[in-house]
């Protein structure tokens, strides 16, 4: 008696664990919104180094333009 009762039991917790698991479109969901995550973080990574690139060259220009201005008051 004890053994059926405690087969009973298990299939009992596995079906409530199967049971209460993510459905398929959860699982759809969750993995979208870790690539629209993902996606997002390499565009913001990708404008951070066009601004990066931007302002280097910001500046090798005003250094370029104050070394010709001096070379012209020369």
């Amino acid at each position: 008696m004890k053994k059926v009762f405690s087969i009973i039991a298990v299939a009992g917790l596995t079906a409530t664990f199967v049971a209460c698991g993510p459905s398929k479109e959860e699982l759809e969901a969750a993995e979208k919104a870790k690539a629209d995550s993902i996606a997002a973080v390499a565009l913001a990574d990708s404008l951070a180094n066009a601004s990066k690139a931007d302002s280097i060259a910001a500046v090798e220009k005003a250094a370029a333009d104050s070394l010709a201005a001096a070379a012209k008051a020369d």
